[in-house]
């Protein structure tokens, strides 16, 4: 008796338990052994079996793997437990060099750590192609390094990546964004690197970014050094992505591209046509619209570019949709302080026909003052600057009075009142650029900018060697990027890659500043060529 409880509990404090808690699994699974071995020559086997490590699982195995050359039939990888088996099919060709390419589609069983970029390669005859392609892709506008970017090689006599048949040639850029394609044959190849949103290997929607060379790569010896620039493309055929009306009447749309002189039309009812406003964004690829009268049934709407009608679409109110016009003004005031560089923002909810100055009331310690300006923000029409000479150790309060603002449509906006103070932080500075460009026939954008490259506060066209002021700037961290505005339009232009066309070039220099209270400095930037 005495044994059987020492049993028991000795074979009670020796079972195996499941970990609890401790790192997460980060970690792909490794192959252990390929059967028959990968590289094999005059390959005549009937099935190929990948062991792993680990339990593995297949994801989305019809997209992510693809077999180069083509097969008559597709390959129906099959797992088992820790193994991939593949039947292959009678129709390999002689002394061919097959690639299998996995993709992303393996992965482990629990966590789907996925393997990337593993490929299993055999020969029907003597000799494995064993040329390469290797290079770096990169954001064209940002110059950083991008992962997982999917890199296509596609013999030009087959270039598919616009149609409907999806790449076979292809890797992913690991984590410093370089890529290298292996066991290839001699031929002349288009090359692509495509940031997707559908893993299909296809350029075919609207937000992915794209990069290309513009001539064709003639392989015959490994070739190295291949510098690939994604940006977001323009899609070839105009199509309109969204439209909606919104509760207070406003109608916006969205294209998948950019348009050049775009016309909107109401044919039904033609009345509200007339006196309707129209408002584009900036780099003109959506549209919003207001009309007089709301109690339409629906709209037939035409959009048109450069004279040419692109679409012509009907919307229709839901039986129980209700529109209620507003005219808010909103401003931009935070923590009720404001300061001598950025001023008010005062900003409607729709289209402003005119102002009554009489009704914006500015008091200074309860004295009301009228030497303060109001301008119409040149960047967007629905907005006004007022500026002040602000000072500190003062106490403002702004009023709007009913009927400042007055829209197209007798909307008025509703009064309302601010109280604030100035930042007294005084945290601001001064940065004088000395440019020299090297070619007085070129423009060129310099741009100040975020230290994250994400926000640009001040872009300004140059055509010679100049000084140019960024005066009172809060204090932070900037950096200088210059665009070589090819087309002299005052922005940066994407890749056209149907016109094979590269995109703006682009040059960061080297240096962060960093902006300190009440500092000048003084900085001279050479522009290479």
């Amino acid at each position: 008796m005495f044994f059987s409880a020492l049993f028991l509990l000795t074979w009670q404090c020796a079972s195996i338990q499941q970990p609890k808690g401790g790192p997460k699994d980060s970690i792909p699974p490794t192959v252990l052994e390929e059967t028959p071995p990968n590289l094999t020559r005059n390959f005549d086997a009937e099935k190929i079996v990948i062991e792993f490590d680990e339990f593995i699982k297949l994801s989305n195995p019809f997209k992510e793997i693809s077999v180069s050359p083509d097969l008559d039939q597709p390959i129906n990888p099959r797992v088992r437990r820790k193994n991939i088996e593949i039947t292959l099919p009678d129709s390999l060709e002689e002394n061919t060099t097959y690639t299998i390419n996995f993709g992303k589609a393996i992965g482990d069983f629990n966590e789907g750590n996925p393997l990337l970029n593993y490929s299993y390669v055999f020969s029907t005859g003597d000799i494995i192609d064993s040329l390469s392609v290797s290079g770096k892709v990169i954001n064209a506008l940002t110059k950083e390094a991008e992962k997982e970017i999917t890199v296509m090689l596609i013999p030009s006599r087959q270039d598919s990546i616009f149609g409907k048949r999806k790449a076979n040639i292809f890797t992913l850029t690991d984590t410093a964004g370089n890529f290298r394609l292996q066991n290839l044959r001699e031929d002349v190849y288009r090359i692509y690197a495509l940031r997707e949103e559908n893993n299909d290997r296809i350029y075919n929607a609207p937000t992915e970014l794209i990069g290309f060379l513009d001539d064709s790569i003639t392989l015959s010896k490994d070739t190295a050094g291949i510098l690939l620039e994604i940006s977001k493309g323009i899609p070839k055929d105009f199509r309109l992505l969204d439209r909606k009306i919104e509760p207070n009447g406003k109608i916006t749309f969205v294209f998948n591209k950019p348009l050049e002189n775009a016309s909107l039309t109401v044919i039904h009812p033609p009345q509200l046509d007339t006196d309707k406003q129209v408002e584009y964004t900036p780099n003109r690829d959506s549209a919003t619209m207001w009309v007089n009268d709301l109690t339409f049934d629906s709209l037939k709407v035409t959009i048109s570019d450069n004279g040419v009608v692109l679409d012509t679409f009907l919307m229709r109110r839901g039986r129980n949709d209700k529109y209620d016009r507003d005219f808010v003004i909103t401003d931009n005031l935070s923590r009720n302080k404001v300061n001598r560089i950025q001023h008010i923002e005062l900003t409607s909810g729709s289209p402003v026909q005119s102002i009554d100055r009489s009704k914006i009331v500015l008091l200074v310690d309860s004295v009301p003052v009228t030497n303060f300006q109001l301008a119409k923000d040149t960047s967007n029409q629905r907005r006004y600057i007022l500026r002040y000479n602000w000072r500190p150790k003062r106490d403002y309060q702004l009023t709007i009075e009913e009927g400042a603002f007055n829209g197209f449509f007798s909307d008025k906006n509703k009064s309302f009142s601010k109280n604030f103070t100035m930042d007294e932080t005084e945290n601001f500075g001064d940065i004088l650029l000395k440019i020299n460009v090297p070619d007085s026939t070129q423009q060129y954008l310099v741009q100040l900018i975020d230290e994250k490259k994400d926000f640009i506060y001040q872009s300004i066209p140059i055509t010679s060697s100049t000084d140019i002021p960024f005066s009172q700037f809060p204090g932070g961290k900037y950096t200088i990027r210059v665009v070589y505005d090819d087309n002299r339009n005052g922005k940066w232009d994407t890749g056209d890659v149907y016109e094979k066309r590269q995109p703006e070039r682009v040059w960061y220099f080297g240096k962060t500043f960093i902006i300190r209270a009440n500092w000048e400095q003084e900085e001279t930037i050479t522009i290479p060529e």
